[in-house]
């Protein structure tokens, strides 16, 4: 059986990826790892993505390889160069950044025009436009009342909000939104409502990319 490693940085990530698996890669063995402080380290002590966090992506990969897993998720956005370097280190796995899957699968769709970046976490708008291809036209909105929201306990009110900001990235012209969080996987059918025009999430794409790599 195939075991897939979830690695999450935040609570709320870990049943959109999961629901994603149980929908469209029943097969799969998961195995969810989570450490919320390090979403909190980062925000509350302001020094980036530095050796320190990269010891701590390396040593939660290493227990995952350990259990036997043949692939690793990361899920959280915000994290690019930690988990670049635990796949350096693992030429011989699949080892995905959260957002990779989606990054790709935008750019094919919106075929050359706007694509619109949907994010409730504020250092996921630092550390993913760079993971689009240069020349990109890429709009973002940040919507953190929605993560407020959904903190709270007010699935609702996190919805209606990132359907507020997808509606403006559709009103400056963009073609395609892409939700970054995993956590906003949850208000994509309420986003296509709106907007009519092709929402890709991060566990939407992340699964098909495994699937396909792992050849399953």
């Amino acid at each position: 059986m195939t075991r897939i490693a979830l690695i999450h940085a935040l609570a709320h990530s870990v049943a959109p990826i999961n629901d994603e698996f149980a929908r469209a890669w029943p097969e799969a063995e998961r195995m969810n790892l989570m450490d919320d402080s390090l979403s909190a380290d980062l925000v509350r002590k302001g020094t980036g993505l530095d050796g320190a966090m990269q010891e701590r992506f390396e040593a939660l990969a290493a227990y995952a390889e350990g259990t036997g897993a043949h692939a690793i998720l990361f899920t959280c956005s915000a994290f690019g160069t930690c988990i670049e370097a635990v796949a350096a280190r693992r030429p011989h796995m699949p080892v995905l950044k959260p957002n990779e899957a989606m990054v790709a699968d935008a750019v094919a769709v919106a075929r050359g025009g706007k694509i619109g970046l949907v994010a409730s976490f504020a250092p996921t708008l630092t550390s993913m436009p760079p993971e689009f291809p240069a020349g990109t036209q890429l709009l973002t909105c940040l919507v953190e009342s929605a993560m407020d929201a959904l903190n709270r306990g007010d699935d609702a009110g996190h919805d209606e909000r990132v359907v507020e900001g997808a509606r403006w990235l559709m009103g400056q012209g963009c073609d395609v939104i892409a939700l970054s969080q995993f956590s906003m996987a949850r208000a994509q059918l309420a986003v296509h409502r709106a907007v009519g025009i092709p929402v890709l999430t991060t566990p939407g794409s992340a699964v098909r990319a495994l699937r396909h790599r792992l050849g399953a």
